[in-house]
């Protein structure tokens, strides 16, 4: 996948650009809706599939502390690209960038930069300056200019409509398995190993890995969650805690990751963590060692439900694979 971060760097039009433009926050599955049928339009035509987003989230720029994404930029980008584009553009989001017209961003952008052939967009979206490029706009801009408008409807799992609004609310519920569902991957949060208090495995007997929060990010009901723990290209299961060890009255919110079967030095290393199951809340014990004996039954509790999560998605992909 080609990326890049700059319009101007787009010297020449695409052959065919088949394009579909949104935030993708999350790339859940009715995301993942709009890049199937954007790239099926390309490959029919023997065109070169395109995606527009923007970063950062233009609510960050317009309202500041008004969204809290579900997926860094690195993410998207990663996610996008297994979804089969051919092109990301990724235009960095000002105020001034906000004043463009809906007019200009057709004519200018996807019409002049990119030769747009088809365009694809969501039931819902709209740009431009007061979003005045909803979707009547862009079906009579695709009528001057000769580029057919395809709009995907909304998209359901179980009756729910899957968005990433709802996704949020989920993740801030804790409610991790419902998120999965509408995401069609575990939520995941990363992040480069800190320094901290080191108290995990001294005082406590139980070693993490601490993760901080920036206050642009969504952060996850506070608790003790079952996890996936990636770090350099392997996995291990372990337990996350979320919150501010109110057992030694921290003020600083962190993510402390014990990893199972795991002894090595990753400080200043990045690591991914898959949240599998909220287990339960976070307390305040009377010391360290009550505290210990809860996180030795946490893990316990966590290692039979990492077990029976394998076993799903072994029995799972053995039922794909017999189809």
């Amino acid at each position: 996948m080609q990326i890049f971060k700059n319009t101007e760097d787009i010297e020449i039009p695409f052959s065919n650009a088949c394009v579909t433009i949104g935030n993708f926050d999350g790339v859940h599955f009715g995301h993942q809706q709009l890049f199937r049928t954007v790239v099926q339009k390309a490959r029919a035509i023997k065109g070169t599939s395109v995606a527009i987003t923007f970063d950062p989230h233009p609510l960050q720029v317009l309202l500041p502390g008004g969204i809290k994404l579900i997926s860094t930029c690195e993410q998207k980008i990663e996610l996008i690209e297994m979804a089969g584009i051919d092109v990301l553009l990724i235009i960095p989001f000002t105020k001034e960038f906000a004043k463009t017209t809906a007019d200009d961003f057709v004519a200018e952008l996807l019409v002049r930069r990119l030769g747009v052939k088809e365009l694809v967009v969501g039931y819902d979206y709209a740009f431009g300056k007061g979003r005045s490029g909803n979707i009547e706009f862009l079906q009579r801009q695709g009528k001057h200019f000769g580029f057919p408008v395809t709009v995907v409807d909304a998209y359901y799992i179980d009756n729910q409509l899957v968005s990433s609004t709802r996704i949020r609310e989920l993740v801030r519920g804790g409610d991790m398995t419902a998120a999965r569902e509408l995401l069609g991957r575990n939520y995941q949060i990363r992040g480069t190993v800190q320094v901290g208090k080191q108290r995990g495995g001294k005082v406590i007997g139980f070693p993490t890995a601490n993760l901080k929060f920036n206050e642009e990010d969504l952060v996850p009901k506070h608790g003790v969650y079952v996890t996936q723990v990636i770090c350099r290209g392997r996995g291990y299961g372990g337990i996350l805690n979320i919150g501010y060890n109110p057992t030694f009255g921290e003020e600083q919110l962190v993510a402390e990751t014990h990893i199972f079967d795991f002894n090595e030095d990753i400080y200043g290393q990045p690591i991914k963590v898959n949240l599998l199951k909220f287990m339960r809340s976070e307390r305040k014990f009377s010391g360290a060692g009550e505290l210990s004996e809860q996180i030795g039954k946490d893990v316990l509790v966590a290692k039979t439900i990492l077990a029976a999560h394998q076993k799903e998605l072994i029995l799972s992909s053995t039922e794909r694979f017999n189809r």
